[in-house]
């Protein structure tokens, strides 16, 4: 199994967000830059963290984002659930199915997906707050600062989620 990079961005981008609440917000410049990739990329990542409900954004001058809930009710596989299309390891566990002569009596289907179930409950106990125990360090090594911008994202007019 492996995560497309979409996902590995979003998990990175809600780390971010995590380790600056509730000090101030992030913009998607400042991720892309940290991270390395395109800011139209980060833009669709940004939006679609929004949409599932993980970030609150601002637009416009002092816009920005941050975390639309706390870090510690964020669940990891929550936030994969969220951005990966298909969890399928081998063809018969796609929604389109197979033809396989094998279907219903293949014992690595079975153990295929007890493994992909294992793999979720152990994601589902971890939260976002487990990934950034200390924010000042992560950020540091990122090159950031926790006060470098004052609006911080709360109940203020003009958030989105």
């Amino acid at each position: 199994m492996r995560l497309s990079g979409y996902s590995d961005y979003a998990l990175r981008t809600l780390m971010l967000a995590a380790a600056l609440a509730p000090s101030r917000t992030v913009t998607i410049s400042e991720v892309a830059r940290v991270f390395g990739i395109a800011e139209s990329h980060m833009r669709k990542i940004v939006h679609e963290l929004a949409r599932a409900g993980f970030l609150r954004s601002r637009r416009g001058r002092r816009g920005g984002f941050g975390l639309g809930r706390s870090a510690s009710e964020i669940r990891v596989a929550e936030v994969l659930r969220a951005t990966e299309a298909d969890f399928a390891l081998v063809e018969c566990q796609r929604a389109s199915g197979s033809c396989c002569p094998l279907m219903g009596r293949c014992r690595l289907e079975r153990l295929l997906e007890r493994a992909r179930a294992a793999f979720f409950a152990e994601l589902e106990r971890v939260t976002l707050a487990d990934l950034v125990p200390a924010p000042s360090s992560f950020l540091r090594d990122l090159g950031l600062e926790p006060q470098k911008r004052a609006p911080s994202l709360g109940a203020a007019a003009g958030l989105r989620s």
